[in-house]
C-alpha cells in the first residue's frame, strides 16, 4: 500500500500556506530506512537530474526534515510545476509534473524595437525555446517591455502575454503589443527666471515642443534621461555667466487623461550674479607655482565662470600627471562676500603621490591586433606616468581611423600605490567598404565610380584599396596597398599600380583617348612625433591615341615627343599631422608637400603641391575647418610640362558647384586641359545634425569654395578664380559613408559646366 508522505506545489501563495499546514501533519509519520528511490512522471528531464538533487540516497533513514529538504532541492532545480513524495512499503517514490517547455517566442505588434533584438534580450532572461516556461518570468518580462515603451514616450502602449499550450508539454509565448501613438511635448515653461528670457533658456534644450525635423530628431518625444541632460544644460549655463548659487527647485512633468500630450514646468531661483575678486593658490605645486599660475584661465573682475574654473582645475590636473602624479587633486573653493556680490576662488592642490605605469591594456578591438594600438602609444610601461605623452598616445590612436571612440582610463593597483594601469577602451568602426560615387551634369548625365578599401586588413593595420571609375569618359583602376610599419622603427611602404583613361565628352565630338598607366614605391619616415618624410620613385608610360576632334595641345605633343611617353619619377614629401582625429576631426593642424621630379625618360618636368588643413573648434559643438591648396608644375632640359601631367579642379574636393575636373584652360574644340598651375581654397562651418547631439557620424557643414587651374603661359588672376557657395551633409549610414553636397556658383564665366548637386555613398562590411 502506497502511503502519502509529502506534498508542495506553487500555484499560488495561498496554497503554499496551506500546503505547508497539511504537509506538518503528514510529517509527522515514523522515519523508515530507504530500501529503493523510484521517480514518476518524468518526460524530458534525466532520472540523474532527480538523483543527484536528492539529500537522500538508499539505505538513509527517512525523516520529515529529509522530506523537506528534497522537496525544497527539486523545486529549486525551475524544473518541476509539482512535486509528491510518496512511499509503498520501504520504496520512497517521487512523482513530479514537469513545467512546460518554450517551444517559440515571437512578438506582435512591435514596430519601434526590432523583434530579433527582443527575442535576444528574452534569451538572455532564460524565455527561450527549449527552457521550462516559468509565469513569473514572462510576468517581469512583461513589465519590462512595457517599461521600455514609455522610456520611447509610448505611454498608452498595452502588452499582453499569450500562453498557448501545444503537443508533448510545451508552450507557444506571444507578446502582442499595441504601441499607439507616441506622447509628444506640449509645453516647457521655465518659472523663476529673471536674468534671461524663457525663450533664450528653451533654446538651450534638446528637448522641445517640435518642428520641422521632429519626425528625425523626435526631440518632442520625452526622456526622463534627456530631460536631467537638458537641465544639467541650463545649470551649466547660469553657472558660466555668474550665478553662483543657481539653483533648479522642482521639475513638475504632467500627462494628459488621454497620454498623447505632456508638459514640463521647470522652477529655478537664479540668485545674485558674482564677480571674482581674486584667485590664490595653496598646498604643493612642486615648486612651480609660475606654471600653474600661467594656466589659470579665471580672471579678476570677470564674472565667475564655472567652465572656466572647471578648465582651470583640469589643467592643473594634467600638469600634475606630466611630472608623474596621477592622483593629484585639485580642488576650486568659493569665499563668497554676499553684501559685496564678490567671490574669491582658492585652489588648493595635493600632488598625493608618483606613479609608473605597470600594464597598458587595450579593450574593445575585437578585430583590430593590440599590437597596432600598442604601437602608437609613447607611453610605455614600467614608465613613470606622463600626461601629455598619455595624451599624445591617445590622439595618435584616434587617428588611425580604425574606432569612432578612444579612451584611457588610469586604475590604481590595489596594494601598490606608486602604480597605475592603462586601459586603452576603443569602440571599432568598420574599416572595409565598397563606394559608389555619382554625379549629375548635362555632359555626362550621370557618371558613376566603384571602390573596394579596406583600411585594417586583418586587423593588421594595413591598407588596401581598389578603384575603378566607369565614367564613359574617363576610366581609372587603381591598386594601392600601405604597410604603415614596414620596419619596426615606423616606416611606412605604400604600393601603387594605376590605370587611366581618357575620352572626350559627346558633346564635343572625337574619338581619341589618352592612356596612362604605371607603378611606383613610396618610403615614408618618421622624423618627430608629427612630421613624417616621403620618398619613392616609380615608372609611367603615357599613350596618346589620336582621333578625331583631338585637343590641339596633345596632338601638338604627341608631334613633337611621340605619341609614347615614359617617365622615370621620383617622388619626396612631406607630411605635419596634429589633429584630434582622421575620422572626424574638430581641432588641430594637418600639412602635406609632394614633389615629382621626371629624372629619366621622354617626359622631363617637376611638380609639387601643398596642403594646408586647419581645424579650429569654436565651441563643443561648432568647429570652423580652412583647407589651402597649391600646385605647380614645370617642364625640364627646354621641354614643356606634359600635358598629362596637368592639375584638374572642380567638383568635390576642391570648387563644388562645379563639373568635375573641368576648370581652366580649354582647347579650342571645348576640351577641359588642366594645367600646371592650381589653387583651391575652402572653409567649413560644421556642426552636429540637429537632434544629433555631438554625433560625429552625423554632420552638416556650411562651405564657400573657391579655385581654378592656369595655363602654363597664363599669371595667376584672381580675377579668374570661381567660386561657390552651399551646404553639406556627411553621415556614416548604416549603408556606408555619405556625403552629399548641394553649391551654388557665385563667381562663373561663360561655358562654365555647372554641376550643383555632388554626392558619395558606400557599403561598409
Amino acid at each position: 500500500m502506497r502511503k502519502h508522505i509529502n506534498r508542495l506545489g506553487v500555484r499560488t501563495a495561498s496554497a503554499l500556506v496551506a500546503m505547508a499546514f497539511a504537509t506538518q501533519a503528514a510529517w509527522a509519520l515514523a522515519p523508515f530506512k530507504v530500501q529503493d528511490i523510484r521517480v514518476e512522471g518524468l518526460q524530458r528531464v534525466e532520472p540523474g537530474t532527480i538523483f543527484a538533487s536528492l539529500p537522500l540516497r538508499v539505505g538513509d533513514e527517512y525523516n520529515d526534515e529529509k522530506g523537506a529538504a528534497a522537496i525544497r532541492a527539486l523545486f529549486a532545480l525551475g524544473l518541476f510545476k509539482d512535486v509528491r513524495l510518496e512511499a509503498t512499503g520501504n520504496v520512497l517514490v517521487v512523482v513530479v509534473e514537469e513545467r512546460p517547455t518554450i517551444a517559440d517566442v515571437e512578438f506582435a505588434g512591435t514596430k519601434e524595437f526590432d523583434k530579433d533584438t527582443l527575442k535576444k534580450a528574452m534569451r538572455d532572461v532564460g524565455l527561450t525555446e527549449g527552457r521550462p516556461f516559468d509565469k513569473a518570468l514572462a510576468d517581469r518580462a512583461e513589465q519590462e517591455l512595457k517599461r521600455q515603451y514609455i522610456n520611447k514616450s509610448l505611454y498608452g502602449a498595452e502588452v499582453v502575454t499569450t500562453v498557448t499550450p501545444i503537443e508533448r508539454n510545451r508552450v507557444n509565448l506571444t507578446f502582442t503589443v499595441t504601441e499607439g501613438e507616441p506622447a509628444k511635448i506640449k509645453d516647457i515653461r521655465i518659472v523663476g527666471n529673471q536674468a534671461f528670457s524663457e525663450s533664450t533658456l528653451k533654446g538651450l534644450f534638446d528637448q522641445d515642443t517640435g518642428g520641422w525635423m521632429s519626425w528625425y530628431t523626435k526631440s518632442n518625444r520625452y526622456a526622463r534621461a534627456k530631460l536631467n541632460a537638458d537641465l544639467e544644460t541650463l545649470r551649466s549655463y547660469y553657472l558660466a555667466r555668474g550665478y553662483l548659487e543657481f539653483r533648479i527647485d522642482s521639475t513638475q512633468v504632467a500627462i494628459s487623461p488621454d497620454k498623447q500630450d505632456i508638459s514640463i514646468t521647470i522652477n529655478v531661483t537664479e540668485g545674485q550674479r558674482y564677480v571674482v575678486s581674486g584667485v590664490k593658490l595653496e598646498g604643493s605645486y612642486l615648486d612651480r607655482d609660475d606654471e600653474f599660475k600661467s594656466l589659470i584661465t579665471i580672471r579678476p573682475g570677470e564674472p565667475y565662470n564655472a567652465d572656466k574654473v572647471a578648465e582651470t582645475t583640469k589643467a592643473f590636473t594634467d600638469h600634475f600627471g606630466n611630472f608623474g602624479f596621477a592622483f593629484a587633486r585639485v580642488e576650486a573653493v568659493p569665499e563668497i562676500d554676499r553684501e559685496n556680490n564678490r567671490v574669491a576662488l582658492v585652489l588648493r592642490a595635493e600632488p598625493a603621490r608618483r606613479a609608473y605605469v605597470r600594464r597598458i591594456q587595450v579593450s574593445g578591438n575585437n578585430r583590430t591586433r593590440d599590437a597596432v594600438v600598442r604601437r602608437e602609444f609613447r607611453q610605455y610601461e614600467a614608465s613613470w606616468y606622463d600626461g601629455d605623452k598619455i595624451k599624445l598616445s591617445r590622439d595618435r590612436v584616434d587617428r588611425l581611423g580604425f574606432f569612432t571612440e578612444v579612451n584611457v582610463e588610469t586604475q590604481e593597483v590595489p596594494g601598490s600605490p606608486d602604480q597605475v594601469d592603462l586601459v586603452i577602451n576603443v569602440v571599432e568602426k568598420p574599416t572595409g567598404s565598397l563606394q559608389l560615387g555619382a554625379g549629375f551634369s548635362s555632359a555626362e548625365k550621370v557618371s558613376l565610380s566603384f571602390g573596394i578599401k579596406q583600411e585594417n586588413v586583418f586587423g593588421s593595420g594595413n591598407y588596401l584599396g581598389v578603384d575603378v571609375n566607369t565614367s564613359k569618359y574617363r576610366r581609372t583602376l587603381v591598386f594601392s596597398t600601405t604597410d604603415p610599419y614596414f620596419t619596426q622603427d615606423g616606416i611606412s611602404r605604400t604600393l601603387d599600380l594605376y590605370y587611366r583613361t581618357a575620352k572626350p565628352y559627346q558633346h564635343q565630338g572625337g574619338d581619341y583617348e589618352l592612356v596612362t598607366a604605371g607603378a611606383s614605391v613610396r618610403f615614408g619616415v618618421p622624423f618627430s612625433e608629427n612630421d613624417t618624410v616621403f620618398f619613392g620613385g616609380g615608372l609611367e608610360q603615357t599613350q596618346i591615341k589620336s582621333g578625331t576632334n583631338i585637343p590641339a595641345a596633345y596632338l601638338a605633343y604627341a608631334r613633337e615627343f611621340g605619341d609614347t611617353s615614359w617617365s622615370l619619377p621620383l617622388t619626396i614629401g612631406w607630411s605635419r599631422d596634429n589633429r584630434d582625429s582622421a575620422l572626424a576631426p574638430n581641432s588641430g593642424r594637418y600639412q602635406r608637400l609632394n614633389t615629382e621630379w621626371a629624372v629619366a625618360g621622354d617626359a622631363r618636368y617637376i611638380r609639387g603641391n601643398y596642403q594646408y588643413q586647419q581645424y579650429i573648434p569654436l565651441n563643443k559643438q561648432y568647429t570652423f575647418a580652412f583647407n589651402g591648396e597649391l600646385g605647380l608644375g614645370k617642364g625640364m632640359n627646354g621641354q614643356p610640362f606634359p600635358v598629362f601631367k596637368n592639375f584638374y579642379s572642380g567638383g568635390l574636393g576642391s570648387v563644388r558647384g562645379f563639373d568635375q575636373g573641368t576648370l581652366g584652360p580649354r582647347d579650342v574644340t571645348g576640351a577641359s586641359l588642366g594645367g600646371p598651375k592650381k589653387v583651391t581654397l575652402n572653409a567649413e562651418l560644421i556642426a552636429p545634425f540637429p537632434g544629433a547631439g555631438n554625433d560625429r557620424t552625423l554632420r552638416w557643414f556650411a562651405f564657400v569654395d573657391a579655385g581654378n587651374v592656369y595655363g602654363e603661359n597664363d599669371n595667376w588672376e584672381l580675377s579668374e578664380l570661381r567660386a561657390s557657395a552651399g551646404l553639406g551633409l556627411s553621415w556614416i549610414s548604416p549603408l556606408g559613408p555619405l556625403r552629399l553636397a548641394y553649391a551654388q556658383p557665385v563667381r562663373k564665366f561663360a561655358g562654365d559646366r555647372i554641376q550643383k548637386l555632388q554626392f558619395q555613398i558606400g557599403t561598409s562590411f
